[in-house]
């Protein structure tokens, strides 16, 4: 009564990893930053929550996301 299937990964690959960590740390960083009214940092961390999808991207362009040529599935 058990079939296996093949699950099509839900990003988890290095490129999705690599821009969630990144972008993670920017809202972080820009939380932190509203609360002590740093406008500039809030601003810059804008910014790197961008930079962290455009790092993600190319990452996927590269052969690092789900069906890319340099991932590998790993097993649940």
């Amino acid at each position: 009564m058990s079939t296996e299937s093949v699950e099509p990964g839900h990003g988890h690959s290095p490129a999705a990893w690599t821009a969630v960590i990144i972008m993670l740390v920017a809202f972080a960083i820009g939380a932190v930053a509203f609360f002590f009214d740093a406008a500039i940092i809030v601003w810059a961390s804008a910014a790197l929550a961008v930079i962290g999808l455009i790092v993600g991207w190319v990452m996927k362009r590269a052969g690092y996301g789900v069906g890319g040529s340099k991932y590998t599935p790993k097993g649940h």
